[in-house]
């Protein structure tokens, strides 16, 4: 009788009941996740708030230590130091907001396998949510470095300077995401990507110039993949294209200045066949690209995970059983006092 009851009303609530269990639209599924993302960062004070403090920091002593620093000679030295370091490791603090994605990729991976959401609307929400908190973290620092040391007196440069820390700073969590996809450990996950990240620096076109890099591996493809090239590129045309330098070899019947365009030839080896915008325009295309991996990376995980998860209980199931047969106790044998062994 009961199970005849049971019956009935599952008949009865069966299309309901699987109504309710559809999952929402895709732009519902990205305007939830991005609400929700943004309330985490908000909430979370060491995400982007005990950042910005600690950018705010390092800018006013970075631009104390290059406080006015004038247009003679000397500081065409100074200038590229300067660019470098806001290019290098400004952005690479974004490295920091590597645990709380972490912890966001726990609670995506539990809900995508309750077949709430999807692979894509997790991470347009997450892209969307960060924009507002890396505008201000490039925004606030960015005018403090710009200003102090009394570089370039144009508001558009100084934009341009703010878009090109931005969009570093994007490359960079882009990067830490896909890391988090492959390497969900946190430790690990922090010193992969503080060695990929050392790679760029270093083959970015500052410390080794381009023209002497070797070309085997590093200047091919290396120099040309990494992000740094192009953001010291577009901050150094940004800078120096415009402004006149004192040329210390005019005593040689050089000429008694020297151009921006000069500089960026002679001293820094870089590519002036095309316009800083170009070097953005490279930038942002490479941020679309990390999240598009990312996003790759993510679908083939979950494809591939649990393949390896089958393969990996198989093998320890065989070797549990070749464990129980070895340990298995033999036969016993009558014993000879004579010869004092088995037979």
């Amino acid at each position: 009788m009961v199970q005849k009851e049971i019956a009935q009303i599952c008949k009865q609530g069966g299309g309901a009941l699987q109504k309710s269990k559809r999952r929402s639209g895709f732009f519902t599924q990205c305007h939830v996740l991005t609400r929700r993302s943004f309330t985490n960062m908000s909430r979370d004070l060491g995400y982007y708030w005990l950042r910005l403090g600690i950018y705010i920091s390092l800018s006013i002593v970075l631009g104390s230590v290059f406080s006015h620093i004038g247009v003679d000679n000397g500081t065409i030295q100074a200038r590229g130091s300067l660019m470098m370091f806001v290019a290098s490791f400004l952005t690479f603090m974004a490295i920091a907001g590597f645990p709380s994605f972490v912890e966001e990729m726990k609670v995506f991976e539990r809900e995508r396998l309750n077949g709430h959401y999807g692979v894509t609307p997790f991470g347009i929400g997450n892209t969307l949510s960060a924009l507002p908190f890396l505008a201000l973290v490039a925004l606030i620092p960015g005018a403090i470095t710009y200003f102090l040391p009394g570089l370039h007196h144009r508001y558009q440069h100084f934009l341009f300077f703010v878009i090109i820390l931005f969009a570093c700073m994007m490359l960079v969590e882009s990067l830490m995401m896909i890391v988090a996809s492959v390497v969900p450990n946190i430790l690990m996950g922090i010193i992969v990507g503080d060695g990929i990240q050392g790679i760029m620096i270093l083959v970015g076109g500052f410390f080794r110039l381009p023209t002497d890099l070797p070309k085997p591996l590093l200047k091919y493809p290396f120099y040309h993949i990494v992000f740094h090239k192009y953001a010291y590129q577009g901050l150094f045309k940004n800078e120096f294209l415009g402004l006149t330098f004192p040329n210390a070899e005019a005593g040689n019947g050089g000429s008694p200045t020297i151009t921006g365009e000069e500089i960026l030839k002679q001293t820094w080896h870089f590519e002036t066949a095309y316009s800083k915008w170009v070097d953005l325009a490279i930038l942002f295309a490479m941020v679309v690209f990390y999240r598009v991996l990312f996003l790759i990376v993510m679908k083939t995980t979950e494809k591939v995970k649990p393949v390896m998860v089958k393969f990996m209980s198989a093998t320890r199931r065989e070797r549990t059983q070749v464990t129980v047969n070895q340990s298995a106790t033999p036969l016993a044998t009558p014993y000879c006092a004579d010869k004092r062994q088995w037979q």
